[in-house]
């Protein structure tokens, strides 16, 4: 079995490819379940708004590609274009930068980190990750936490939702004076309204699918000062037109704003300019919103340019976190080559055990019978040293030129013999 890492993020494929491969949190224990019953041993997947990956152990890469293929209903020749597939130790050097934050849209970013831990529980829930995916992501996490603590990769650092926050500065100036819509009531969703929140809008509002969750965070809105209130998502026709800035990023699988509930929004505000950032993939707003007039949508892909502040410092952290990486590669390799020879081992020490125990058994009906115990002994290390050392010697005298050479020193090193 090979280790991999197969997948798509921002850099192979835009957003509208991305959505297309996207999973949804509540499913991926099944989806798990079913990728492990045929096409892996083990597995984890990692999804988020810029990356898809999947982590196996299989025999090959062309399962699972085709199994992620036939789950989400696409034909292969359609995404393989920008799949990047990762063997053994590039896999183990992805997983390494991308929990670091060196594989991140935002250089450096953490919440990675944490979106990759929930990743791997759902995995280890689900039952689906085994000795080498456990160690891989055990060393992962570590690697992350010294890169953090030894590199100033997290300096200077721009979020998703300050870039936000800047973009909607870039439209109207001060956002004191604007509502701001949050749809969605999840981590992301819950990093931006600390972002706008310390901006002090004139109300925040949260539609979410559940009223219990939207209120939760509603209500830890207006303990920072601010007028904030929740609605059901089915409230949003109704209500949409009455907001300046729209933050979604939830996980439903179709859009949840439309070009119609846009359209009338525009109208009923007499074209008041509405800001829009898309953070869901797949994304919550259609994509023909951004045709209208008086409309200013971002998706994820979008915000790049605003998050490289202060990318020239964390450059510069970078070179000396993908040297930590680097080495921690190495030393994870060595444990993957010595768990490939534990048969191996196994073996050997197997076929020992039953020739010890023949040469026993000989050993006791010797004395049985009479023998004295210096004679059995005797006899019985004879024979052991004859037995053991049988194998190696008959290969050798077997062997010619340069194998024999090879051989040689290969059983000098074995048993320590200097020459």
């Amino acid at each position: 079995m090979q280790l991999y890492v197969i997948g798509v993020n921002h850099t192979t494929a835009p957003v509208q490819i991305r959505e297309n491969v996207a999973f949804n949190s509540e499913h991926l224990g099944s989806a798990l379940r079913e990728l492990t019953s045929h096409d892996a041993t083990e597995a984890a997947i990692l999804s988020t708004c810029n990356r898809t990956e999947l982590y196996c152990s299989a025999e090959n890469s062309d399962k699972p590609l085709q199994w992620l293929s036939h789950y989400h209903k696409l034909d292969t020749s359609s995404i393989q274009p920008y799949i990047y597939t990762l063997p053994n130790d590039e896999a183990v050097k992805h997983a390494f930068r991308v929990a670091s934050g060196l594989d991140s849209m935002v250089l450096g970013e953490a919440q990675i980190l944490g979106q990759f831990k929930q990743s791997v529980k759902i995995a280890q829930d689900a039952g689906t990750l085994g000795t080498l995916l456990h160690k891989l992501f055990q060393r992962t996490f570590e690697v992350a936490k010294e890169v953090r603590t030894n590199t100033d990769i997290g300096a200077n650092s721009i979020s998703m939702s300050a870039a936000a926050v800047k973009l909607a500065q870039r439209i109207f100036g001060d956002i004191s004076q604007q509502k701001v819509l949050f749809i969605g009531a999840g981590e992301m969703i819950e990093l931006c309204a600390d972002h706008f929140a310390a901006q002090k809008p004139k109300s925040m509002m949260v539609a979410n699918r559940t009223l219990e969750r939207g209120t939760a965070l509603a209500e830890k809105i207006s303990s920072q000062g601010i007028k904030a209130q929740a609605i059901l998502l089915n409230d949003l026709p109704d209500r949409f037109a009455e907001f300046d800035i729209v933050i979604t990023s939830t996980a439903s699988q179709l859009p949840i704003v439309g070009l119609g509930m846009v359209e009338s929004a525009i109208k009923a505000r007499r074209h008041r300019p509405i800001f829009m950032v898309d953070l869901a993939v797949p994304r919550d707003i259609e994509a023909e919103v951004a045709q209208l007039d008086d409309v200013f949508l971002y998706t994820v892909d979008d915000l790049a340019q605003v998050v490289t502040d202060g990318m020239a410092s964390r450059q510069e952290a970078a070179v000396d976190a993908e040297v930590i990486v680097t080495a921690r590669v190495e030393n994870f390799m060595q444990w993957m080559k010595k768990r490939d020879t534990v048969p191996t081992i196994k073996a050997l020490r197997d076929q020992a055990e039953l020739t010890r125990q023949a040469e026993l058994e000989k050993a006791l009906k010797l004395i049985q019978k009479g023998e004295s115990a210096e004679k059995v002994l005797e006899a019985l290390s004879n024979a052991l040293t004859n037995k053991f050392l049988h194998a190696p010697s008959h290969a050798l005298n077997q062997a010619h030129g340069d194998e024999h050479a090879k051989l040689e020193d290969v059983i000098k090193q074995l048993y320590h013999i200097k020459s």
